[in-house]
């Protein structure tokens, strides 16, 4: 039972009645009115105990998309329900209306339309359902909350996606699949053809030549069927917000890039989460199932604040992967972490497989080195040209140890990944 607004009126002026009119049975006779009032409500409101809920609609939204919620409302009572409903979810579900209300009679069924916009990745899950159903003089409620599950999963927005047409273009050319004005280089013979004026000479077949009356050449493509090996490092750095978004999304949306480059080039990807534990694998997934994979497994994670296990990291790595493969490690160039947990470890790494390093670098770090407006912005740049400093340092001791490294800022992240594989490939050293 509720009571309403109307009766808190009421009663406050069954409170003043007996100062303007002192008189005790007038005090009674009010307030038992109004007490019959609040019977005969709650005995004419829909029974709300009656009401089953049924939901249907969608179950995951790429992030920044709305998705349909339907809740049925069903009467299994004998009176008529008017009442005003409240769809209770996380506000990070982003569900509009708040409220709506219902008139369903006995025996029907209505439906209430929820549009959710989640504003986080992940799982949104309903909460419960409150149905308050008012009397017909609007005194007294009756009400009721009941769990209706339900849930949405928010994937990642892959806002990089914009590029994969271009890179598909360039995987293309490499490959020989259009004309171009190179061959696809790389280390797998595809045929033989005339010397042209600008062909390396050092591609010359000469055995061919020599059954044939004009200078003939090997082509070549790139590798197919190479092993591509993320490794996302969802510790403490990863929490980090660059900008507006978290270093964890970024690295999220590179690796959802380059998986759908690399699957489309051929090559086998697999996808590691890791602090101190695997949050999330994807392993052996077909290359038309490989992102909806990645998507899925992406979509819950979330930052850990402890540090990152490189150890432990290295140890799962090097038992899972026992072929030559390209390490793609999305991590943060933190001076301290990489120097005392991963480069004790490179020369175990480097030593069987390629590491690439891919970082989401601070664009703020560059505004702040250009401030000279006072003596605070000339110290902030100071501090921000060491930053950059350190980095630089950092970056050329990791390729001193033979790792590619990628550095770029949010935006620029996901397709300078994508590049420097692209610039692999063409090398031939996949």
């Amino acid at each position: 039972m509720a009571l309403t607004g109307r009766l808190g009126l009421l009663a406050l002026l069954g409170a003043l009645v007996p100062i303007l009119l002192p008189s005790w049975w007038t005090l009674f006779a009010l307030w038992g009115v109004l007490l019959l009032g609040v019977v005969a409500d709650l005995a004419l409101a829909g029974n709300v105990r009656a009401l089953r809920f049924h939901r249907s609609g969608d179950t995951r939204v790429r992030l920044g998309e709305s998705a349909r919620v339907t809740l049925t409302v069903e009467n299994l009572g004998r009176r008529r329900l008017k009442a005003r409903l409240r769809d209770v979810w996380p506000p990070s579900a982003g569900a509009t209306p708040r409220t709506a209300d219902v008139d369903v009679p006995a025996g029907e069924r209505r439906r209430v339309e929820l549009t959710l916009t989640p504003t986080r990745r992940g799982d949104r899950a309903a909460v419960t359902v409150v149905v308050r159903s008012v009397g017909p003089l609007g005194l007294a409620a009756r009400q009721l909350s009941r769990r209706a599950p339900w849930t949405v999963r928010a994937l990642p927005a892959f806002p990089s996606r914009r590029h994969l047409p271009a890179k598909l273009a360039r995987l293309r050319e490499l490959t020989g699949a259009h004309v171009a004005q190179i061959r696809g280089q790389g280390t797998e013979f595809d045929s033989l053809r005339e010397y042209v004026d600008g062909d390396d000479v050092r591609s010359i077949d000469w055995r061919a030549t020599a059954r044939r009356a004009d200078v003939v050449v090997r082509t070549w493509r790139p590798e197919r069927d190479r092993r591509i090996y993320l490794v996302l490092d969802t510790g403490r750095t990863s929490a980090g917000r660059v900008g507006d978004i978290p270093r964890l999304d970024c690295s999220m949306d590179a690796a959802l890039l380059l998986g759908a480059l690399a699957s489309r080039a051929g090559d086998r990807v697999d996808l590691l989460a890791y602090d101190r534990r695997v949050r999330a694998r994807v392993e052996g997934a077909s290359r038309t199932d490989l992102l909806p994979a990645m998507v899925h497994a992406l979509a819950p994670l979330e930052p850990e604040l402890i540090e990152l296990d490189a150890a432990g990291m290295t140890s799962t790595l090097l038992a899972r992967v026992r072929q030559r493969c390209l390490v793609v490690l999305l991590t943060e160039l933190n001076t301290a972490a990489i120097e005392e947990g991963l480069l004790p470890l490179l020369p175990q790494l480097t030593a069987r497989h390629l590491i690439m390093i891919a970082a989401v670098s601070d664009p703020r770090i560059g505004e702040m080195a250009a401030g000279r407006g006072d003596l605070a912005a000339v110290y902030d740049a100071a501090a921000a040209e060491r930053a950059r400093a350190e980095r630089r340092r950092l970056t050329a001791e990791l390729r001193g140890h033979g790792v590619e490294v990628v550095d770029a800022p949010p935006e620029e992240i996901a397709p300078a990944l994508a590049d420097a594989y692209l610039a692999l490939k063409a090398a031939g050293r996949l």
